[in-house]
């Protein structure tokens, strides 16, 4: 995670012994996800699009025994020929931020880096550092390493 000039950066990534496609979609059935990821409570297409839609998700964030509920609203855009899957929050506090997905071959592997960068809640003062040392870090992360793990074993377990 880096943040600059009021921007905050997450990366996480991983390396799943699967091929591309298999990885590919995994990553763009995102209504299957919460059969898939524990941490998700729900996922639901609001439109539909040949290359991806409007996607509400709501995933819990664990603090040891204790989950905290988050909500965000998404355009979903895939690329197949990337091959890659965007995201722009368009409701929830993370409105204005940008989620990329890359998937890159690696032999049979693949490597996964989803980047999320976002300026921050429109909160004065304390918005950007909010992003940058509390929501990104310990939310984004929090949920974005743990849909990695998630994706990596279905993709892992085979077909």
């Amino acid at each position: 995670m880096a943040a600059a000039a009021g921007v905050m950066r997450t990366v996480d990534r991983t390396r799943m012994r699967a091929p591309v496609e298999r990885v590919l979609a995994a990553a763009v059935d995102v209504e299957r996800w919460p059969a898939l990821l524990p941490h998700y409570r729900r996922v639901r297409m609001l439109e539909r699009r040949s290359d991806g839609g409007l996607v509400e998700m709501a995933a819990w964030r664990p603090f040891g025994p204790f989950n905290y509920p988050t909500w965000w609203v998404s355009e979903m855009r895939v690329d197949r020929a990337a091959p890659a899957v965007h995201y722009r929050h368009v409701r929830g506090i993370t409105a204005g931020m940008d989620v990329v997905w890359r998937l890159e071959p690696a032999g049979d592997d693949t490597e996964v880096t989803i980047v999320h960068d976002w300026a921050g809640p429109p909160w004065p003062v304390v918005g950007g550092a909010a992003a940058a040392w509390v929501i990104g870090p310990v939310f984004i992360h929090g949920i974005a390493s743990r849909t990695l793990a998630g994706i990596r074993r279905a993709v892992e377990a085979g077909p």
